[in-house]
């Protein structure tokens, strides 16, 4: 049972990830609601290196773009041809420098935080109440942002604010992309910039966390470790991941499709019925916090 239940957690993974709905909060209740159990930060993160994958499959000509223009953009005139024009006021040299400076809000907190994050940030009323929050959030910033600025407008102080939203992603129920793609929308970006910012931002965060985490789950001593392990053992968590490489690729397709014209309402609507149910289950004793 360990490898079909660890697939349908991949399967979840992978439909929630990129939707401004919350992943980890989809996996904590699924767990509860049938009765696996949490299965925990570690598979989460974990998991996660699948969905990460798909965006570097999908954005590839962009992310390699990106790093090619600022590595040159560090040795000026030493790369020959190659290097040529390439100006560190060149648009997506600001956006590499951009994507790490805004990362390190998330590592740090991370870093700092990884105790509090394993246990007290799991417990379903606090989900329940951040998925309310941050919908209601998400769907002003749809309704009031301005929608005007590409990509290519992106400066640093908005790429440090949007860095500092998702950071609040690391508490189960607010959504990685639902937070730093609401503070783009807030700023005045489209929505497929906001969203498409999200996604490169989160590369280096969620692929450094995942590694990590499987690194501390292959190497710790089961019985010495808290938390040692990643529940359902290698092979159905690599099982997993790959379900959430495949599914998570075309959630991605559909999602920048879908925006090109669509609003995040429904996904608004969404994540207020799922906290106003969760909170009812809660508060009748049909599930522990």
């Amino acid at each position: 049972m360990d490898f079909l239940e660890a697939i349908i957690l991949g399967l979840i993974q992978g439909l929630t990830e990129f939707l401004p709905i919350s992943s980890s909060a989809h996996l904590r209740i699924f767990g509860e609601l049938v009765e696996w159990g949490d299965p925990g930060a570690t598979f989460t993160a974990i998991t996660q290196l699948g969905t990460e994958t798909a965006v570097l499959i999908y954005f590839w000509k962009d992310i390699t773009r990106i790093i090619g223009k600022w590595f040159r953009s560090l040795f000026p005139g030493g790369g020959g041809r190659r290097s040529a024009g390439v100006q560190k006021g060149d648009p997506d040299v600001r956006l590499g420098w951009i994507i790490i400076i805004g990362t390190v809000p998330i590592v740090l907190a991370g870093f700092f935080l990884q105790d509090t994050i394993r246990t007290t940030l799991r417990s379903l009323w606090i989900v329940a109440i951040v998925l309310i929050v941050f919908g209601i959030l998400l769907g002003l910033a749809d309704w009031l942002g301005r929608r005007m600025k590409p990509l290519e407008r992106l400066g640093y102080r908005d790429g440090i604010l949007i860095g500092l939203a998702q950071m609040l992603a690391l508490i189960p129920g607010v959504s990685r992309s639902g937070a730093s793609t609401s503070a783009g929308l807030a700023l005045g970006y489209t929505r497929p910039a906001a969203a498409r910012f999200s996604f490169l931002l989160a590369v280096p965060a969620v692929f450094g966390s995942g590694l990590y985490e499987t690194y501390t789950a292959v190497t710790c001593e089961p019985g010495v470790d808290a938390g040692c392990g990643v529940g359902y053992g290698l092979g159905p968590t690599v099982a997993a991941t790959v379900v959430a490489f495949i599914v998570g690729f075309a959630v991605i397709a559909f999602l920048m499709r879908y925006l090109e014209r669509g609003s995040f309402l429904p996904f608004v609507i969404y994540r207020v019925l799922l906290g106003g149910v969760l909170i009812a289950l809660l508060s009748t004793g049909m599930l522990q916090p």
